[in-house]
């Protein structure tokens, strides 16, 4: 088994120095905002935005696997490997990890979704070499050793039964099994207590191998940093791991194909003692590169986005059904979802379904008001522009569009896309997306008789 204190020695070869190309993708205003890739001959991607006027950085690597990459024997193993990366390396034990990014106040994490895998750092722009150094010899040198494996399966077991602890979280994971039913899209990201206790040392060192290769692999990022500098300190910590040895190496593509959901009416029901019933009631969706996804998001919004939205004000404001009501959509590569969530006394379960039900129907037939587009395409681009206020959000947007689109929108067009929706393309999707009939999850401490009822939400 090799040791902390192994070192790779592999080089690269100077035909593999000599080859690698910068583009500027989008050209900010006095160098801010400006966004450059660099595709190195190992076939990884770098992209930088630039904002001279923070005093901060965000470096993140974007890994192209997500649990939707697993087989059912693997179910939860791109989330543990997320834990197990930040266990040691080569070069670092787990604690030299954390005491490094701590001691100069930085801050330290990575996330799993069902179709990427993101860790980053965020630091003063004067640390960026060290976040750098470590979030790279991370990716390229984990040695994921039995007993790392052995100690996180416990903390993963206990983040399993921490989610399921909160009901607002696993009916979403329901509803997404409704959904797609026993497939990847289907499963939760975390595994379950049985594939996780399955997974060994081994399979998930395989796993690392095939899914954590250069070409898998987006480099993103933002605030007060330059581009020919983060190349070069990226480059230089992956050749110290010997991975940018081939010289014919080409990026994975984005995810594509064309997957159709076929459910209509399935519901699911899981028993709880909670003190609320939560609910959530949708239909198939668009994918994350639908033109209509514009069109959509105005509609969610209208629906159910915010305080004025049709479902807050129906639900909580005008009968004081329940605390929290929203919509939301998910995209993924070839599918997604539109749902509605809520919480409320498992008494008023039906109620609340009956309301959320006619709302539907009711934009489904008539569409939404000019009055109710405006505002929402107005909230949209407002909320767009503000939640890109700091450098993670910078390198969180240009890392997930070169991973997932292979390409950059800048915030002027985004904003513009949004503006040119009209009212015809809402009632458009309204009509094709809410006119289907719904599926159903729920859990919480129903009676029988109010099991049997919740068919009727989705008659």
């Amino acid at each position: 088994m090799t040791s902390r204190s192994s070192k790779a020695t592999a080089r690269t070869s100077p035909e593999a120095r000599a080859v690698a190309r910068t583009q500027t993708l989008l050209k900010g205003r006095d160098g801010i905002g400006t966004v450059r890739r660099t595709t190195l001959p190992g076939g990884l991607r770098i992209v930088t935005e630039t904002l001279p006027s923070v005093r901060s950085a965000t470096f993140g690597i974007w890994a192209h696997v997500g649990s939707r990459d697993e087989t059912p024997t693997l179910g939860g193993a791109t989330h543990y490997l997320e834990h197990l990366l930040f266990k040691g390396t080569h070069r670092r034990s787990a604690l030299d990890i954390s005491s490094a990014i701590d001691a100069v106040g930085g801050e330290m994490n990575a996330f799993t979704a069902k179709e990427y895998t993101c860790y980053y750092a965020r630091v003063l722009d004067t640390d960026l070499p060290l976040a750098i150094d470590i979030v790279c010899d991370m990716l390229t040198g984990s040695l994921i050793l039995q007993e790392d494996v052995d100690a996180e399966r416990g903390v993963i077991l206990e983040e399993i039964a921490m989610t399921e602890d909160d009901p607002g979280d696993v009916v979403h994971d329901l509803f997404a099994k409704t959904m797609f039913g026993d497939t990847p899209l289907g499963r939760p990201v975390l595994g379950t207590v049985d594939t996780v206790e399955a997974l060994t040392a081994d399979r998930i060192r395989r796993f690392y191998k095939k899914h954590y290769d250069p070409t898998h692999l987006v480099v993103a990022a933002a605030g007060n940093i330059d581009h020919a500098t983060v190349v070069r300190q990226v480059r230089r910590a992956f050749e110290k791991a010997g991975a940018l040895t081939r010289t014919d190496a080409v990026p994975v593509a984005p995810r594509d194909g064309r997957r159709t959901i076929r459910t209509a009416g399935r519901v699911e029901v899981l028993s709880r003692r909670t003190e609320q019933a939560h609910v959530v009631l949708g239909v198939p969706g668009f994918a994350r590169t639908d033109d209509r996804r514009w069109a959509l998001g105005v509609l969610n919004t209208a629906l159910g986005g915010g305080m004025s939205s049709r479902l807050f004000q129906e639900v909580r404001e005008k009968r004081g059904l329940a605390y929290s009501v929203y919509s939301y959509t998910s995209g993924f590569a070839d599918c997604g979802l539109f749902g509605v969530y809520a919480g409320c006394r498992p008494s008023q379960v039906h109620d609340v379904l009956k309301i959320c039900r006619d709302e539907l129907d009711r934009v489904a037939a008539d569409g939404l008001t000019d009055d109710e587009i405006e505002r929402a395409i107005g909230q949209l681009k407002g909320s767009t522009v503000l939640g890109l206020e700091d450098t993670g959000a910078l390198m969180n947007r240009i890392g997930k569009s070169e991973l997932c689109w292979g390409d950059q929108m800048s915030v002027d067009d985004m904003l513009a896309h949004m503006a040119a929706v009209t009212p015809d393309d809402v009632r458009e999707v309204a009509a094709e997306l809410l006119g289907q009939r719904p599926s159903l999850s729920v859990i919480g401490p129903l009676k029988d008789k109010q099991a049997d009822r919740l068919h009727e939400a989705v008659a």
